[in-house]
């Protein structure tokens, strides 16, 4: 005869019987019902469809057993529960509206699901409504205050049936056992979180309390799902709610300290002040899985703004950490945790920053906020104050990007000789090839930022010359991480998207590019359209290209048939610099006032009034390089009149373009006159010298070309060539190839000019 099989617990004794195919099936049906309806408590509907999903693999498998032995009374139950649950959450549309994406595709799916699965079991649905439903309803309701109603320990039942009470006595070696569970396959984790918020109650000493924090909390992070996807938002804030809660037991039990260095206990009979744990890793997973759901969210969406808001709450808890960790002077950890709040503040304007820092200051207790901040403190100073804390005390890696913040924030302010002399100081320029790519994102959007506060101010060149890499390189977006660039011909793979992807900005973060290519542009044309002016009576002006997407720009336009009338931002400025091209400077004004873009830059009307000025100067530029040869001699005032600017404007730029930008002319002051020097070359002369550039480049060309022919026997012909050069004159060159010197023989092609000079002197 076949004994029963025993095993033996650890807590006593207990014989476990060998289980017959149907109560394994129920079992796990069971369990699975059991957690949908926990999942329904908690309102996850994450938990309940994949719940769902294994309860009806579980059905299809024991389909035999079903045959045998009928459908049970609480698979039906739990059926029509979530029929009545699903039809309810269906109608509430404010929550729906509150739900985030996961949550609210998780329930559709459901919905779908539950009505095809549910069409099978219309017959025993109907019946259970009938005759057991009111009954079923309230006797699970009874169960469930009956479950709630123990204050003292709340009992669970455990596998076969076994009733498992967890108390204060046994709270440490559960913990231990969850721990030892955690990263397991098996291991269900949504029921570890469970257990540990009703240990969390049970829990009376406060060494028993952060005891078992600390694992709650790395519980609830370890449930966040994978690279691509983002922690629940409702279990984000149940992270948030428990790290403060851990915070509030902290300061009110200050010899607690908890350290990331401490050493692992060896018993959990007795308290020690000092608990291994690291509540800035909780900091850092927080802020994460926050940038991680904006990423995921369609940013012109309520959701997105819903979920910005919280923002608040999250910086209260940086700052929280900080000033805990100031009066533990634990330095190390205050940088990385200085760092995420710097990381908050320095690309908001300072009206935004300093509405924020008032909201999430008043939600902290007083002693918090007299520790890291004061009343008149603008938000200038504290980004000056966390970054000279950084400089001192921080790796260089964190360094290096609290000055990025830094001179983001001075440019973000206006302060462009301050961003620039830091930047240059600093020399990131040239050693952040070796930093890693979030560092770098973070100098490109630092230097956008200074060429957008150069625009500003009216400094147009530096303005260009500070976006001139970053928007002619074709990757804008990619070098800012706002948006992943398509490759041609399949050069990046899959991976590489994903990981770009993770490293993308949230959408509040973007800097305007469409803002962005127009400043770039204006200043191009502005740079561009007198060289091109000057380039017409100066060929050698024409190897002189600043700008090549502004050049490739005006070369596409002139290759179109028929040109329209403008209608977005490259149109308005092509059609502007056509027009000063032509000297038309009135109508280049109107095109680029006619942009919309400029309303998003703060004092619009003043930047379109600069710009205005700054087009009224390069016309005239453009109209001296262009048809000044044509004049002897010209009156400023007539000038003046042109362009209607001043004299005194006149003369300056006129002496600037005579001193910088070679303007063959003097300045006659008594008579107020421009003389001209120049001579515009006739056509024909013109033609010549195109001609001559051109046969030059030809026998270049036909020179390399012998080159590559000849090879070695080249070499040889070299040589010869430069022993008979001595008799005969030879024909000379340049180098290993010969070139253009006395023509008294053919000699060898190759042989250095001087040399046969050389030898008949010797001779």
């Amino acid at each position: 005869m076949r004994e029963d099989i025993s095993d033996s617990d650890s807590d006593d004794n207990v014989k476990r019987v060998v289980r017959s195919v149907k109560d394994k099936r129920f079992e796990a049906m069971r369990e699975c019902v059991d957690k949908i309806e926990s999942g329904r408590r908690s309102n996850n509907w994450v938990v309940i469809a994949t719940e769902f999903d294994k309860l009806t693999k579980i059905v299809a498998k024991s389909q035999n057993v079903i045959k045998q032995a009928g459908m049970p009374t609480f698979y039906i139950r739990s059926l029509v529960s979530m029929e009545d649950f699903v039809k309810s959450a269906q109608d509430d549309k404010d929550a729906k509206k509150k739900m985030n994406a996961n949550s609210a595709k998780s329930m559709n799916i459901m919905k779908q699901k539950l009505r095809k699965n549910n069409k099978a079991y219309e017959k025993e649905i109907e019946e259970y409504r009938k005759k057991g439903g009111k009954k079923g309803r309230k006797a699970a309701e009874r169960a469930l205050k009956d479950d709630q109603g123990d204050d003292d320990g709340f009992t669970t039942v455990g596998k076969g049936g076994k009733p498992v009470t967890y108390t204060t006595e046994n709270m440490f070696k559960k913990l231990r056992e969850i721990v030892v569970a955690r990263g397991k396959k098996s291991t269900d984790r949504q029921e570890q979180i469970n257990v540990l918020r009703e240990l969390l109650k049970v829990s009376v000493t406060p060494f028993q309390k952060i005891r078992v924090l600390l694992i709650l909390i790395s519980a609830q992070f370890d449930v966040a799902t994978g690279i691509s996807g983002y922690m629940n938002i409702d279990l984000w804030k149940g992270a948030e709610n428990d790290i403060n809660q851990l915070m509030s037991i902290l300061e009110e039990n200050p010899q607690f300290v908890i350290d990331e260095a401490a050493a692992e206990p060896v018993t959990d009979d007795q308290e020690y002040d000092t608990i291994r744990g690291s509540i800035v890793s909780f900091v850092d997973r927080l802020d994460d899985e926050f940038t991680r759901s904006l990423q995921n969210m369609d940013p012109h969406a309520t959701e997105y703004v819903e979920r910005l808001k919280d923002e608040n709450t999250l910086y209260a808890v940086i700052v929280r950490v900080q000033a805990y960790l100031q009066t533990k002077n634990l330095v190390e950890n205050q940088c990385r945790v200085i760092m995420r709040r710097l990381e908050h503040v320095y690309y908001k304007p300072d009206q935004v920053a300093a509405i924020a820092e008032k909201t999430a200051l008043e939600t902290l207790p007083s002693s918090v906020v007299a520790t890291v901040a004061s009343a008149d403190k603008s938000i200038a100073q504290l980004v000056k104050e966390l970054s000279v804390f950084l400089y001192k005390n921080a790796t260089p890696v964190l360094r290096t990007r609290a000055m990025l913040c830094h001179i983001f924030n001075y440019a973000l302010r206006g302060s462009y000789f301050e961003a620039r002399d830091m930047m240059l100081m600093s020399h990131l320029q040239d050693t952040i090839v070796q930093a890693d790519i979030n560092t770098q994102v973070l100098y490109n959007r630092a230097l956008v930022q200074i060429g957008l506060c150069a625009f500003r101010l009216g400094m147009l060149k530096d303005a260009e010359s500070c976006l001139q890499d970053i928007s002619s390189s074709g990757r804008v977006k990619e070098l800012l991480a706002q948006g992943v660039q398509h490759q041609r011909f399949g050069a990046s793979n899959p991976e590489q998207e994903r990981l770009e992807r993770q490293r993308q900005l949230p959408f509040h973060m973007h800097i305007n590019l469409e803002l962005l290519e127009c400043v770039y542009l204006v200043c191009a044309m502005l740079a561009e359209i007198p060289t091109m002016a000057k380039a017409v009576s100066l060929p050698e002006a024409r190897k002189r290209i600043n700008s090549k997407p502004f050049r490739r720009l005006l070369d596409f336009s002139d290759r179109q048939a028929f040109v329209g009338p403008p209608e977005n931002t490259r149109d308005h400025i092509v059609s502007a610099s056509k027009a000063l091209l032509n000297g038309d400077w009135q109508l280049c004004q109107q095109r680029i006032r006619e942009i919309k873009i400029w309303e998003l830059m703060p004092e619009a009307e003043q930047i379109k009034e600069m710009l205005a000025n700054k087009i009224q100067e390069d016309a005239l530029r453009t109209h001296l390089f262009a048809n000044g040869g044509y004049f002897s001699t010209i009156y400023l005032k007539d000038l003046g009149a042109l362009f209607e600017l001043s004299d005194q404007k006149v003369q300056k730029l006129v002496a600037r373009m005579i001193f910088e930008e070679g303007l063959q002319a003097s300045l006659d002051q008594p008579r107020n006159l421009l003389v001209m020097q120049r001579v515009v070359p006739t056509p024909l002369q013109s033609l010549a010298l195109a001609l001559a550039d051109k046969v030059s480049l030809m026998t270049d060309d036909n020179e390399r070309a012998l080159d590559v022919k000849l090879g070695s026997d080249r070499m040889s012909g070299s040589r010869d060539g430069q022993q008979r050069d001595g008799q005969r004159g030879g024909r000379g060159g340049r180098g290993g190839r010969g070139g253009r010197g006395g023509r008294g023989g053919r000699g060898g092609r190759g042989g250095h000019q001087g040399r046969g000079r050389r030898q008949e002197d010797a001779e």
